[in-house]
């Protein structure tokens, strides 16, 4: 898990469960996330989470959630809207 975190009330277990991806990781934040909210916008991380080539972020002080995809020099772009949990 490295330098990953787990959203608030979540396991990991849960997470690969109810992603069905069961390779499904948290991520180091500690990396450049673009893209959010607009192309030259950037996102501070506070949980990552990687589901093979996409992700999940959210953001510091933000309770939406972002999807993306990870970039070979381990930074992230965002797709242009995310979306809020329920």
């Amino acid at each position: 898990m490295a330098d990953g975190q787990l959203p608030a009330g979540w396991t990991l277990e849960e997470i690969r469960k109810v992603s069905g991806d069961q390779e499904a990781t948290p991520l180091d934040t500690h990396r450049v996330v673009m893209g959010w909210p607009a192309q030259d916008e950037r996102l501070h991380p506070e949980i990552v989470l990687g589901f093979h080539e996409l992700c999940l972020v959210k953001a510091v002080n933000d309770d939406d959630w972002y999807m993306g995809s990870l970039n070979d020099d381990a930074g992230l772009s965002g797709f242009p809207a995310g979306w809020q949990a329920g």
